[in-house]
């Protein structure tokens, strides 16, 4: 490991199982120069789950799914969040911390989710169905959560949609998790056809081929998945539910149907595991790099700004779903 500062050098131990050697080169001059940057400007970087291993355990310093990034953002005493995820997860960021700056590394990291509703939709949606609370997934535009009632994420959706005590409720723009949180809940549960163009790539013969090639294999499936993929899984949950089940149940060999980087990011702490990875990249998440963390720090891109209007009304929506 000739070549590397001693700091990259003792961060290497922990990822490497799941970074060859020969890469390790390629990323220490920017996870050096980042660890000097976030003193500098007492940064803080949060890491979502998909994120590559040299970002979520080398620079982060809060990692999670996008149910902890938001709790965690609130407790945040830094002058600059940089948010290593997409969009929306900045922007929530930015909803929870007004006074502060937030970052977000490449302005490009959408979400197909976010994209499948507009406020709109929402107002369309109310008129159709007068009275019928709006839940809207974390994984939506600021400017959506401010038409929503209170917002939910795949690890609290059940809860939240029960906390309302009505009888049907719009959950939004998920279907497939709205249908998979359905089938748990007597709530009945008015859907909208947005989909994750990761999760919705899977099927359940994707499920059984893996069985078949894996004897004994156990099977954790994210809830955005269809829900014909979910039934043919041993567990469904969020990626910090996966993450949780993986520490718990110690399971000899594992699948987590989902994004690809969450299975090397919780490899790195259950060496006794094995990890089977089947490969739906999210394209969004992987436009975060070392690269521009570095940039954003040295240079104060990209911030993230809201219409003050629409943050307020946006900021209840997630504060009412914290309260749950």
């Amino acid at each position: 490991m000739s070549g590397m500062t001693p700091s990259a050098a003792s961060l290497y131990d922990r990822v490497q199982r799941v970074i060859p050697a020969i890469e390790w080169p390629v990323f220490s001059d920017d996870i050096d120069a980042i660890l000097r940057l976030k003193r500098e400007r007492n940064a803080v970087i949060l890491a979502h789950n998909y994120q590559t291993p040299e970002i979520f355990h080398c620079v982060a310093d809060i990692v999670g799914d996008s149910l902890a990034l938001a709790r965690k953002a609130m407790e945040v005493e830094a002058d600059v969040i940089v948010l290593a995820g997409v969009h929306f997860m900045a922007e929530t960021a930015k909803l929870l911390n007004p006074s502060k700056t937030v970052l977000i590394p490449d302005m490009g990291a959408g979400c197909s989710l976010a994209d499948s509703i507009t406020p709109e939709d929402i107002r369309l949606l109310r008129q159709r169905y007068p009275g019928v609370p709006v839940v809207t997934y974390v994984n939506t535009s600021a400017a959506v959560k401010a038409e929503s009632d209170i917002c939910c994420t795949s690890g609290n959706a059940k809860a939240v949609v029960e906390s309302l005590g009505v009888p049907r409720v719009l959950m939004l723009p998920d279907e497939y998790l709205a249908q998979n949180i359905a089938a748990q809940t007597d709530v009945e549960i008015i859907a909208w056809k947005g989909h994750c163009e990761v999760h919705e790539r899977f099927t359940p013969e994707d499920i059984r081929e893996m069985r078949a090639a894996h004897p004994g294999v156990t099977v954790l499936a994210h809830p955005e998945c269809p829900p014909e993929v979910v039934a043919e899984a041993d567990f469904a949950g969020s990626t910090a539910a996966m993450s949780d089940y993986v520490g718990r149940e110690k399971p000899a060999r594992v699948v987590l149907v989902t994004e690809c980087s969450m299975s090397d990011n919780v490899a790195v702490d259950h060496p006794d595991v094995e990890f089977i990875r089947p490969c739906n990249l999210c394209p969004h998440m992987k436009l975060i790099t070392l690269g521009n963390i570095r940039s954003a720090l040295e240079r104060n891109q990209h911030a993230v700004t809201i219409d003050p209007a629409v943050a307020e009304r946006a900021r209840l929506a997630v504060e009412r779903m914290l309260a749950v």
